[in-house]
């Protein structure tokens, strides 16, 4: 799985401008899932996710997770992150995993976040979203489950 995690200060996302997933200070996460990802890519992406020090404790020092600060997170669903452009400038997405799998992980992946006492909203799968959000640092990191071992 891979995933770009965000600090925000507030982020939404928005589907034929309904808003479909909002949060106040936290993470905003757009995850991909690729074809070779099962449960422990699942379990990796979680435990990354809920324990990233990215917020700042009293001294400055990025040394607080999401969960210390008490934020929240927003999951947005993201296939491109499996483009792949090596060849040509039209971006390849074979490496990405078929739709109701990556739905299946997808939805691991919250309830695995939730399940760690997180609040957690989503965007919607294989729809168009419009996000916006007020990132804050910036802050952003990316995340490869297969890289973390």
């Amino acid at each position: 799985m891979r995933a770009v995690a965000q600090r925000v200060r507030k982020a939404s996302v928005y589907v034929d401008e309904e808003t479909v997933g909002a949060i106040g200070q936290g993470l905003l996460v757009y995850l991909g899932a690729g074809r070779e990802d099962d449960h422990t890519d699942v379990d990796v992406m979680v435990r990354k996710l809920a324990g990233l020090r990215i917020f700042e404790d009293d001294a400055g020092k990025m040394s607080r997770c999401v969960v210390d600060v008490g934020g929240e997170v927003l999951v947005v669903p993201q296939f491109t992150l499996y483009g792949d452009v090596r060849r040509g400038r039209r971006p390849s997405f074979a490496q990405a995993c078929p739709p109701p799998e990556a739905e299946r992980l997808y939805g691991r992946v919250v309830a695995g976040l939730r399940g760690r006492g997180l609040s957690v909203a989503t965007g919607r799968f294989r729809a168009t979203m419009r996000v916006d959000a007020s990132v804050w640092g910036p802050v952003t990191i990316l995340i490869d489950s297969h890289k973390t071992f």
